[in-house]
């Protein structure tokens, strides 16, 4: 492990593991009932996408 800064949000650890969970999520969502399509199946992967989003914007408003 190195102590160089990321060059970009996808060297961040928070976010590769941001990532995994929206996979995840992705994942088990799939076996849900098709007529929660439209109800908690998009509710959750809409959450689940907004995590590693908000880091990659976050990194991109950094400073020094």
């Amino acid at each position: 492990m190195t102590n160089s800064p990321a060059k970009t949000f996808e060297d961040l650890i928070v976010w590769q593991k941001a990532h995994q969970f929206v996979l995840e999520v992705y994942r088990l969502t799939n076996i849900f009932p098709k007529d929660e399509v439209f109800g908690i199946t998009s509710q959750l992967r809409r959450a689940a996408v907004s995590i590693p989003a908000n880091i990659a914007e976050g990194f991109k408003k950094r400073g020094k």
